[in-house]
C-alpha cells in the first residue's frame, strides 16, 4: 500500500501539534494531574467548541466534519506527543465509533449532534472478553433493568453518556448481549473514579444497581451486539495506537535533545557510539510501529465508511492486533530508554520523560497487551476458535 498525506490531513497534524505545543506542555500535563477527579475544563471547552476535534468522524448530516478515521489518527497521534489529559480518546474512538456501527437512526440523531458541538462527552463500558462481562439485563416493565459491575471503563466518572454492554442471566460467551445508550444521570448508576499509574487518563468502576433502560435506548438487535463491540474495540485499538506512536516518537525527541547538549569527556553524549546504537533502535521501533498504525489506521477507515471495500474490512483483526502491539512495545521502550539515556535525573520529577514512561505502561495494558492481540492475531491466521 503506498501510503501520503493528504495536504488536508496534514493541516489537522501541523494545526494541533501548534495548539498542544501551549495547551499541553510539560506544566499544563502536570497540572492537570493534581486534579483530583476531572480533566481542565477550559481545555475541553476549548477542544470540543473552538477546535471541534470531538466532531471529526460525525457524519456531516448530525453536525459533524464527517471525515474518515486516518484524519483521527493523525490528530491522535499529537494528543500522544504531548500526553492530552482529556475525555477526546473516550468519546472519539469508543463511543462515537459504536453509534455509526450500530445504525440506529434514532439515537444517532439524538446523540451524535451533541458529540459533533463539543457538548457532550461519551464512552464504552464493556470488557474485551464476553466471558468478562458480568452486567445483567432482565425484562422490566416495557423496558430492561441492568445490574452489575463494569471495571476500568475508560473516563467513565467524566462522561456524560455511558453505552453499556449487558447479557441475560444465564447466557454464555457472545449469545444474548445488548449495548444500551444510558445517560450518566440514570438513577442506580454509581461511579468510582480508580487511582491509576498514568495519572493523565481517568479509569472508573460502574456499578448498575437496578438501572431502568428503555427499548429506545437498545443500539442494536441481541445477535449485532458483539459482533459491534469487537469491531468498536479493534477501532479503539488503533487509536490508542496512534497515541503511543505519538508518545514513542516524543520519547525519542526529548532524548535525542538531551543526549545533544549534556557534555561528558569534553564532548556531547550524543557523540559516543554506543548512545547512537541506543538511539537508532529506539528509532527503528518508532518507524515499524508507525507502518503498522498508518496502514490499520487506513483499514478502520474502510470499515467505518458506508461502501469500505469488503476486502480491506476483513482484516481489522489483524490490522488492529498488529498495530497495538508494535505501538506497546515500541512506546515502552522508548520510554524506558529515555530515562536511562537521561542518565541520573531520567526518573526524577522535574524531567518529562517518567511521564511517558507511566503513559506507555498503562496504554500497554488497555484495550489489550501485546500478547493478547498476537494471540488474538495467531487464532485469526491459524483459523481456530475459542
Amino acid at each position: 500500500m503506498e501510503f501520503a498525506f493528504t495536504e488536508e490531513q496534514l493541516m489537522i497534524r501541523d494545526s494541533a501539534e501548534r495548539f498542544l505545543a501551549q495547551a499541553s506542555d510539560s506544566h499544563a500535563v502536570r497540572a492537570g494531574m493534581s486534579r483530583a477527579a476531572d480533566y481542565d475544563p477550559e481545555l475541553c471547552r476549548r477542544i470540543g467548541q473552538e477546535l471541534y476535534w470531538p466532531a471529526l468522524m460525525v457524519p456531516e448530516a448530525h453536525g459533524g466534519m464527517g471525515l474518515g478515521f486516518v484524519e483521527l489518527a493523525v490528530l491522535l497521534e499529537q494528543c500522544g506527543r504531548f500526553l492530552l489529559g482529556s475525555p477526546l480518546f473516550a468519546t472519539t474512538c469508543l463511543a462515537t465509533p459504536a453509534l455509526l456501527l450500530a445504525d440506529n437512526q434514532a439515537l444517532q440523531a439524538h446523540w451524535l449532534p451533541a458529540i459533533a458541538a463539543g457538548q457532550l462527552h461519551a464512552t464504552l463500558a464493556c470488557p474485551l472478553e464476553a466471558t468478562q462481562l458480568q452486567v445483567e439485563l432482565r425484562p422490566h416493565g416495557t423496558g430492561y433493568r441492568l445490574d452489575g459491575c463494569l471495571a476500568q471503563v475508560v473516563d467513565g466518572a467524566q462522561a456524560d453518556l455511558l453505552l453499556i454492554a449487558a447479557r441475560r442471566p444465564g447466557s454464555v460467551g457472545a449469545h444474548n448481549i445488548s449495548l444500551f445508550a444510558v445517560p450518566a444521570a440514570t438513577p442506580g448508576l454509581v461511579r468510582h473514579a480508580l487511582p491509576t499509574l498514568d495519572q493523565t487518563r481517568r479509569l472508573a468502576r460502574i456499578e448498575l444497581n437496578q438501572v431502568e433502560v428503555g427499548e429506545a435506548q437498545l443500539l442494536c438487535s441481541t445477535d449485532q451486539a458483539w459482533p459491534l463491540l469487537q469491531a468498536t474495540l479493534r477501532i479503539a485499538a488503533i487509536g490508542l495506537a496512534a497515541e503511543q506512536l505519538g508518545g514513542a516518537q516524543q520519547a525519542l525527541d526529548l532524548t535525542l535533545a538531551y543526549t545533544a547538549e549534556r557534555h561528558q569527556f569534553g564532548r556531547p553524549v550524543a557523540s559516543f557510539q554506543a548512545i547512537k546504537h541506543r538511539c537508532a533502535d529506539m528509532m527503528l521501533q518508532v518507524e515499524c510501529a508507525r507502518s503498522a498504525v498508518w496502514y490499520a489506521a487506513c483499514v478502520a477507515r474502510e470499515y467505518l465508511a458506508e461502501d469500505g471495500d469488503p476486502a480491506v474490512r476483513g482484516q481489522l483483526l489483524a490490522a488492529a492486533a498488529t498495530a497495538k502491539a508494535h505501538a506497546s512495545e515500541a512506546f515502552f521502550h522508548c520510554a524506558a530508554e529515555s530515562i536511562q539515556l537521561h542518565g541520573g535525573v531520567g526518573f526524577t520529577w522535574e524531567y518529562d520523560p517518567h511521564l511517558y514512561f507511566k503513559r506507555a505502561r498503562a496504554s500497554e495494558q488497555l484495550l489489550g497487551n501485546p500478547a493478547w492481540h498476537r494471540e488474538c492475531l495467531a487464532t485469526e491466521l491459524l483459523g481456530e476458535r475459542a
